[in-house]
């Protein structure tokens, strides 16, 4: 393959985490603490609107509640509060890792990425603390959607920026980056979470936009180690800047059309996986036994932890998946990036049938499933997750146009919109379907997403070399 990437700007001796670039760290802890207040605040979302916001009493004070539900119900129909919610969060969601295309391109064409990325992690911050007002909901969630859609791309970006072309430890790097977001995703419930069920969701919030604060102060702190924007770069170098403007090589086309078909067919696994935030919290709280028990003392584990076993699996595997691609490249028989992606859409599919077996077999709330099932779960999905989401960031970095990379890794996150769009549609039908019939409904969308990208893995490949 091509390597495609800004020039690296970062002295070699400015190095701490594992030997790469001291810039590593600086973005490695932003987006740890960027997705502590993310996932800190979803983790409580579907069971706060559901079981609480969305209920009488409460719903008449969110302000534009009629027209939002309006508008919803005039695409989707009449909907009761869990469906509604489940649309809710998937466009929430949805729009969320969309707008990173025009937080790209407004980097990329005027601001540049750090200007852009601290207006992404204040408004986060301001939307997270907006959320523990019950009012406020839809402007808290629409200022969150902002500064993702600023946030987001800038900061993935710059890790690809801190090396030169042909480094070839910027996947290992993304890798490291993928852990510290994993980081913060599994601290998140334990926190917010824990927050959320016993004190009330608006500390959980509150806690949220904490972390939010946290992950500004820290790159404000760090920005002597990053890289130069791009655009300063070009304004700088009258080359550059026409290298910029210079139309797509027959090479750098083929890339980016070949990109953007995985990013098609990846938007199928985030609406089955993403179900982990939409419905799952549900069969967690309402269908699985979470009671513990030992020496006469019991607890009830609360549903918000329980997407803290995501990230757990994460920090599990992470090294053994990195060390079995090493040990298979060293033999020459290390799958190429396309064949990684496929077995994640099939690992997605036997989750959600492990989930199907289980709810087979405890059909009922008051035969509630043992927490094993989703365990089970979360093991499998995860191993999927980890074939396919740094996969993704690191085939972006390379084959990238430098000259479009931030609206390129845009472009990746947006695929959440169709998505989650679809993940919303799927989990209107919570209510409506058999536990077992939804669990494999999701697992054949996976199955035949996985199919189509083998299918689709020759002309893939081709796009993608020289």
């Amino acid at each position: 393959m091509t390597v495609t990437a800004p020039i690296s700007v970062t002295p070699p001796a400015a190095r701490d985490l594992f030997g790469h670039p001291r810039g590593l760290s600086v973005l490695f802890a932003t987006e740890m603490w960027e997705r502590f207040a993310y996932f800190g605040m979803t983790s409580l979302l579907t069971l706060y609107l559901v079981k609480y916001l969305l209920l009488p009493g409460h719903v008449e004070t969110i302000v534009g509640y009629t027209a939002v539900k309006s508008a919803i119900e005039s695409v989707f129909g009449p909907l009761a509060p869990q469906p509604f919610a489940a649309q809710l969060i998937g466009l929430f969601t949805g729009f969320a890792y969309f707008m990173p295309v025009l937080g790209g391109l407004v980097a990329d064409r005027w601001l540049g990425q750090r200007i852009t990325a601290v207006i992404g992690a204040l408004l986060m911050a301001a939307g997270h603390f907006m959320m523990a007002f019950e009012p406020m909901l839809f402007f808290a969630l629409g200022l969150i959607i902002l500064g993702m859609g600023a946030f987001k791309p800038n900061v993935s970006t710059q890790v690809g920026s801190l090396y030169s072309p042909g480094d070839r430890r910027r996947t290992r790097a993304y890798s490291i980056y993928y852990f510290g977001i994993n980081i913060g995703a599994f601290v998140a419930p334990l926190v917010c979470g824990t927050l959320g069920a016993e004190a009330g969701p608006p500390y959980g919030f509150a806690a949220a936009g904490v972390g939010m604060l946290v992950a500004t102060t820290i790159y404000l702190h760090g920005m002597r180690w990053l890289p130069p924007d791009e655009l300063h770069r070009e304004r700088a170098d009258p080359r550059l800047a026409a290298a910029a403007h210079a139309p797509l090589t027959p090479h750098e086309h083929r890339a980016v059309v070949g990109l953007l078909c995985v990013f098609a067919l990846v938007a199928f696994f985030w609406a089955v996986w993403d179900q982990q935030y939409l419905t799952l919290p549900l069969w967690t709280n309402d269908f699985t036994d979470r009671a513990v028990a030992f020496a006469g003392w019991s607890h009830e584990i609360p549903a918000q932890l329980f997407p803290a076993l995501n990230s757990l699996m994460i920090f599990i595997f992470t090294p053994i998946i990195i060390k079995a691609w090493g040990l298979m490249a060293r033999f020459g028989i290390e799958p190429s990036d396309v064949a990684k992606i496929t077995f994640a859409f099939f690992c997605i599919a036997l989750a959600n049938i492990v989930l199907a077996a289980g709810a087979s077999l405890n059909p009922g709330a008051a035969d509630k499933a043992s927490p094993w099932w989703l365990v089970g779960y979360y093991l499998i999905g995860t191993i999927g997750e980890l074939h396919l989401a740094p996969v993704g960031l690191a085939l972006i970095s390379r084959l990238s146009p430098a000259r479009m990379l931030s609206l390129m890794m845009g472009l990746w996150l947006a695929a959440t919109l169709p998505a989650d769009l679809l993940g919303g549609r799927l989990g209107g039908f919570w209510s409506s379907l058999e536990k077992p019939h939804f669990f494999l409904m999701l697992a054949g969308i996976a199955a035949a997403a996985g199919v189509a990208t083998f299918a689709l893995k020759p002309i893939l490949r081709r796009s993608f070399e020289e």
